[in-house]
């Protein structure tokens, strides 16, 4: 499934039929030969049998910018053979409402007590839920993904036995995470992200969830922004993003977590779970609980 990345201005895509395996391995090659602002690729099974044959997957990747189709022929070829690259088709998109596109077809999603839903579907809110709800707008993050899934369900673990104090959200998205967070803590929560639209869209869900008054997100490329560095120490980080960047990060923001404090980091597919282990352990946390969801990783981790 295709994690909800892209950059906002998303016009160009490619896409291509394979199976499986060599599905993952496009992916992955693309997203270690593109900056994560410039592009965001994902690959899921084909929903139907017809077009597509049994067990056929579908390759999305999409560009902010005109890509150089040769150089994308060429990193197919390399990661799943020339026959696959022969099924690549490229296109364009129009700037669309990624978020509204995404809550029109798919109904709330529930994470343990946590709801995340559309205005459409306030009346499914259960007076035990935590509902977060999601204002359409050009943003990424709808909480309709494994990723976003996994880091609430092993935030609620954290909850069954502590309530952290200082929460960071690196790279919020539409703050679904930082929502959940002040909702349940009743607390200010640090938030920010590379993108200026979501930095508005989450402001704008926070204020929709009565939570403005406790985020206040900032732009920032990871935690450049001093206003994110002066919360510190945090009792848990989350940083839900992709691969790369969580373990470039991983030396920035393992200094900012307090002593007994806790990452929840998500974004990265299963297979790059190690990669990105290597690095917090060499920044001495090691992995508490892994839950993987639709073939994407999410990792709890405590320090040694």
């Amino acid at each position: 499934m295709l994690e909800g990345l892209p950059p906002n201005n998303a016009a160009y895509t490619m896409r291509l039929k394979c199976d499986e395996r060599r599905a993952r391995a496009v992916v992955d090659l693309i997203m270690e030969s593109f900056d994560s602002a410039e592009a965001a690729a994902g690959a899921f099974e084909a929903a139907e049998p017809a077009p597509a044959g049994p067990g056929e997957w579908i390759v999305e990747v999409y560009f902010g910018e005109e890509p150089d189709e040769g150089a994308l022929r060429d990193l197919v070829v390399l990661a799943a053979g020339e026959r696959a690259a022969r099924n690549i088709e490229f296109g364009r998109t129009a700037e669309r409402d990624w978020v509204a596109s995404a809550l029109a077809r798919l109904a709330p999603v529930r994470a343990g007590r946590f709801l995340i839903h559309g205005a459409h579907d306030r009346a499914r809110v259960a007076p035990n839920d935590i509902g977060v709800e999601i204002e359409a707008a050009l943003a990424f993050g709808t909480g309709h993904h494994g990723t976003t899934r996994g880091c609430l369900l092993l935030f609620e673990e954290i909850l069954r036995r502590r309530r952290p104090r200082r929460v960071l959200d690196v790279g919020c998205g539409t703050g679904v995470l930082a929502i959940a967070a002040a909702k349940t803590l009743r607390r200010a929560v640090a938030l920010g992200d590379i993108d200026p639209i979501a930095v508005h869209v989450a402001g704008e869900n926070a204020r929709l969830n009565g939570v403005g008054a406790r985020l206040r997100p900032i732009h920032s490329r990871g935690v450049e922004r001093r206003e994110l560095r002066d919360g510190a120490p945090y009792d848990l980080i989350f940083a839900n993003i992709l691969a790369r960047p969580l373990a470039r990060l991983a030396p920035l923001l393992a200094p900012l977590i307090a002593p007994g404090g806790e990452a929840i980091v998500s974004g990265l597919l299963a297979a790059d779970a190690p990669q990105v282990l290597s690095a917090w352990r060499a920044q001495g946390f090691f992995l508490a609980r892994r839950l993987d969801l639709e073939g994407w990783a999410s990792l709890l981790l405590d320090r040694d």
